[in-house]
């Protein structure tokens, strides 16, 4: 037992390694709920106004304003903007002997909204400072647009231009109306195509989109949609959030039934997070919808609640401007002390309220007992989380593209002025505001900053999972990237190494209106219904659908055929009655068997050629009957074999000539059993015709007929070698067409009509009193003839492919047996085994005895 705990324990700290291993990469970070401030990560509203003095100066201002309201967000807003103030300072190719300096104002909004009109209006100006007769270059603001939006106009009247780094905003972008406002975040061109691939990729084709009712939020729809039109990927449902908050109460309950109630298991979620959007997933936070959230950065926050506003088991999916990682924030972040940027009170009773850290009295204006460790625990939890942001970010390169403007108006001499007496230097803010919009600069990262909005390439984005991975801490980890500057199907890059360690996307969530129609089946689609919406119907016979989700499907060529499930096309088996084959095997050898012992019968008849009973009903037509029934059971041979054209025209010539001097001989000996009753008879004078031989030239005359309509046959319409593709299923019978029908039927037919008629006159003439009469053989002999061919016809309809041609060859050979066994197998017992009543002596005897009893 103890083993297997040590083994357990084991297992536990390697997984724990390898956690730690993965998350130690500066793509994954962990993201901390502040359970103590009740803000969650509400950002304030700021203002950075940019200045200069002379030398090498300390930044000695950090804010008046600060207060514990303030979140760790607006922390890092105001350390970044810290953060490239110093490196530019301490840099001695920008600005040389120059040193810029800020001024933060944050809650303008929530603190003055209510002073705008009043007489202290001035106060929330950042244009001019009266107090220090300080004149500023550039504000910086973000990441509130509202701010800019409201405010904006005093910093127009007061002409200093205006760097804005928040969320790219519609409204801002009105350059009749804010002429002096340069949004730093370009605009989201690639997103909706970006969102499209990522769907195209994780196979979603039934989305949902919930977005602002603004100018925003209906482009971005638009743009979207388009997208998703050219991929197949179809809206489930758009929720528009409304502004109108007296409309938005009456629409919370439908915007919950659209959500809930369709089938999308992924949403797009796209517009102003200070909107009512926010609220509305507060709200649906407290019922627990679980969808997997797709949206951008802005979304990436904690609420008030204390919880990740996008919230889900399914985890969250965040794109991202792309912007490289800058190695020294963190550690510009882990050296910060409060002393070093202010000597006022506020910063450090912020720090008191992160940290917990004492305030010593009287003045409190430095931090004691407070402890490097303990100032600082919150960020040395692994792997820190000190990415910036992308608010972060543009503030940086904010105050980069400000310095490098000034140093181009240095350069340029450009409206400098005198020092004051605080080494001030004062420039003309809104001339500097056309050196703003057209600089370009790499920045430390060693990223390409454009500041032209006309030459902005296409926007990268990074994409993000975040999901919950214990109570207080989520994870927010980078699984790929999304690039417009490659061509179409290779602009989206997802890492299945990050993704398979976060959460099996693929497989847990198929976010699809109908499920994908297997191969062998083809989508039906039902008017009315959107095209990611169908139905599944097996392929038409003999077509196959080879993949997932095919809309038609193809027909195998003549020669394939599909196979059971439709999904592959096979050769087609050529299929003939072979000698290889059973059934050709036995109906061969039954021919070769019949044909030797029709030739042992025959042999049998012409070494008792001189006996009564050979000589009896025309010694001669027997002899022809037996070859002609040999020829019979030989031609059956030509239905067997791979068919050519010979052989198509031989097998049924033969078969129509032969079988009719059979009937022929038959006919022939049934008309000579008749005459020689009849000459018997005194008075009749038929004699002559018995002795001229007439009966035997039914046989050429009947056999000239047949050859007569088989030349018809052969001179309009002969057989041919035919390939039949869809008799049978999977196979290519190789038969002998009849070419015409009617001349088939007609040879059939008058053949037919000779063996009637031979079992008309035999069964006439069955009972006559003659000594081997064998009119009686003859009926049997024909009736078997003419059953097994009338059976033959609807059984030959019935069947297809080989099954047929050896029902053809099984009636030849049952046919041609009959009139060997009916005919022939009688004398034969009499000539080899009864050979007593088979003499002259006896057969005078018997003779005598009738005479007598007369």
């Amino acid at each position: 037992m103890a083993e297997m705990f040590s083994l357990i324990v084991f297992f536990l700290v390697l997984k724990l390694s390898f956690l730690f291993c993965y998350l130690s990469d500066p793509r994954c970070f962990w993201r901390i709920k502040d359970r103590e401030n009740y803000l969650g990560d509400k950002e304030a509203d700021c203002f950075f106004s940019i200045y200069t003095k002379r030398g090498y100066v300390k930044n000695d201002y950090f804010s008046e304003n600060l207060d514990k309201k303030v979140t760790l967000k607006t922390i890092y807003l105001i350390s970044s903007v810290y953060f490239a103030i110093e490196e530019i300072n301490r840099n001695i190719h920008i600005l040389p002997n120059i040193s810029l300096l800020v001024k933060i104002d944050c809650n303008l909004i929530e603190d003055n909204v209510e002073r705008v009109w009043s007489l202290k209006k001035k106060e929330i100006i950042p244009n001019y400072y009266c107090k220090n007769q300080r004149r500023y270059l550039i504000v910086l603001t973000g990441p509130i647009w509202i701010t800019s939006y409201i405010l904006g106009p005093f910093l127009y009247f007061s002409r200093t231009p205006e760097l804005y780094c928040g969320y790219f905003h519609l409204l801002l972008s009105d350059q009749e109306q804010f002429p002096h406002l340069y949004q730093m975040t370009p605009k989201d061109t690639s997103l909706p195509l970006a969102m499209v691939s990522l769907a195209v990729h994780f196979r979603w084709n039934w989305v949902g989109v919930i977005i602002t009712d603004d100018d925003h939020g209906i482009q971005f729809l638009s743009e979207l949609r388009t997208g998703m039109e050219r991929n197949t990927v179809c809206l489930a449902f758009v929720t528009s959030i409304t502004y109108d908050k007296m409309l938005y109460l009456k629409m919370t309950h439908k915007y919950y039934h659209q959500i809930i109630m369709s089938s999308a298991k992924v949403v797009v979620v796209y517009g102003d997070k200070e909107s009512p959007l926010q609220l509305n997933f507060m709200l649906w936070k407290s019922i627990n919808i679980q969808r997997l959230w797709v949206s951008v950065s802005q979304f990436d926050m904690i609420t008030m609640m204390g919880d990740f506003m996008l919230n889900s088991i399914h985890g969250t999916l965040i794109f991202s401007h792309q912007q490289s990682e800058m190695s020294g924030f963190k550690h510009f972040i882990q050296r910060v002390n409060p002393s070093n940027y202010s000597n006022d009170i506020s910063l450090a009773k912020l720090w008191w309220t992160y940290f917990k850290c004492s305030l010593p009295p009287p003045d409190c204006k430095t931090l004691k007992n407070c402890p490097t460790k303990t100032l600082f625990q919150w960020f040395f939890e692994p792997p820190l989380g000190m990415s910036m942001s992308e608010t972060c970010y543009n503030l940086y390169n904010s105050v980069y593209a400000a310095a490098h403007s000034i140093h181009e108006m240095l350069l340029q001499h450009v409206d400098t002025s005198s020092e004051n007496d605080e080494n001030v230097l004062e420039f003309n803010s809104w001339k500097m505001f056309s050196f703003v919009k057209n600089i370009q600069f790499v920045n430390p990262a060693g990223d390409l900053v454009n500041m032209n909005q006309n030459r902005k390439l296409d926007t990268e984005y990074d994409i993000f999972y975040i999901t919950d991975f214990l109570k207080h801490e989520g994870l927010k980890m980078k699984i790929g990237r999304f690039s417009g500057h490659f061509p179409n199907g290779q602009q989206l890059f997802i890492s299945d190494e990050m993704i398979e360690w976060a959460t099996d996307i693929k497989q847990t969530l198929a976010s699809i209106c109908s499920v994908p129609c297997r191969p062998g089946l083809r989508k039906y689609f039902q008017e009315g219904n959107s095209v990611c919406c169908f139905d599944c119907y097996p392929c038409p016979e003999n077509e196959i659908s080879n993949m997932t989700d095919m809309d038609q499907c193809v027909k195998c060529p003549e020669d394939e055929y599909a196979n059971t499930n439709q999904t592959k096309c096979f050769k087609k088996v050529v299929t003939f009655l072979a000698y290889e084959d059973p059934s050709g095997m036995a109906l061969a050898v039954l021919a070769v068997c019949f044909s030797v012992l029709t030739s042992v019968v025959l042999c049998v008849f012409l070494k008792h050629r001189n006996t009564p009973i050979v000589k009896a009903n025309n010694e001669t037509l027997s002899y022809v009957l037996l070859t002609s029934l040999i020829f019979c059971f030989i031609c059956s041979l030509l239905y067997i074999g791979y068919p050519t054209m010979v052989s198509c025209i031989l097998q049924q010539t033969t078969f129509a000539i032969v079988f009719t001097v059979a009937a022929s001989c038959v006919l022939a000996k049934t008309i000579t059993v008749v005459l020689a009753f009849k000459i018997t008879v005194p008075g009749r004078r038929l004699r002559w015709l018995l002795l001229s031989g007439a009966p035997n030239y039914i046989i050429p005359i009947c056999t000239m007929i047949q050859m007569i309509l088989c030349g018809i046959w052969l001179g309009t319409s002969p057989p041919f070698v035919d390939a039949d593709l869809h008799m049978v299923h999977g196979h290519i019978i190789i038969v002998c067409n009849k070419g015409s029908v009617i001349a088939f039927y007609c040879v059939l037919g008058y053949m037919g009509s000779l063996a009637l008629s031979s079992f008309t006159v035999a069964f006439l003439a069955r009972n006559l009193p003659d000594t081997f009469n064998e009119a009686k053989l003859l009926t049997f002999s024909m009736l078997v003839f003419c059953s097994v061919w009338i059976t033959f016809l609807p059984v030959y309809h019935s069947t297809k492919g080989k099954a047929m041609v050896a029902v053809e060859v099984f009636c030849i050979l049952a046919s041609s047996a009959g009139m060997l066994v009916c005919i022939f197998l009688p004398k034969c017992y009499i000539i080899l085994l009864r050979p007593q009543i088979n003499s002259f002596h006896d057969f005078r005897k018997i003779h005598v005895k009738v005479i007598n009893i007369n």
